[in-house]
């Protein structure tokens, strides 16, 4: 029987409470859940994927079904290289679902197998983003209110 395997495609750049949150959500709809961290040659990220994959497998450790791996190139082929038919992410704003409303029927067009499920922020993540959380790091300020519990202390320059 094939795994029911979700992905959650993101940069990760860092993975916030927010992130987490989804994840933890949509755990017990699926068999197994892929963090896809998303390599783009055209977006400098503030942290190498390297220690993005390790901070999320610390943020799940003893969570079996969350897999943390690294694509390039479209999500749906990712998708199909390892049989998943989700596509998860999270809506914080209406911008959000327009944004990803758009990806989530273009993906459809190019794999009609996908289904792409929106999980609403709950209210005390709304305004929380990476880019955010980025900024409080590059400024010097604390990140620990912002990232998992497993985390704090680890997030500077």
């Amino acid at each position: 029987m094939e795994l029911k395997t979700a992905v959650f495609p993101g940069s990760f750049d860092p993975v916030t409470r927010g992130h987490e949150n989804v994840i933890q959500r949509a755990l017990p709809l699926f068999d197994r859940i892929v963090v896809a961290i998303g390599e783009n040659a055209e977006k400098r990220s503030m942290f190498p994927s390297d220690l993005r994959m390790e901070w999320i497998r610390k943020t799940f450790a003893g969570e079996p079904k969350v897999v943390v791996e690294r694509y390039s190139g479209l999500t749906v082929d990712f998708c199909k290289s390892i049989r998943a038919r989700y596509i998860l992410r999270g809506i914080r704003t209406s911008a959000d679902f327009e944004f990803e409303r758009s990806i989530g029927q273009i993906n459809k067009i190019l794999f009609p197998e996908i289904e792409t499920l929106f999980f609403l922020s709950t209210p005390e993540f709304t305004a929380l983003n990476s880019s955010i959380v980025r900024d409080i790091i590059k400024h010097g300020g604390n990140p620990d209110p912002f990232v998992p519990e497993a985390l704090k202390g680890l997030m500077t320059l």
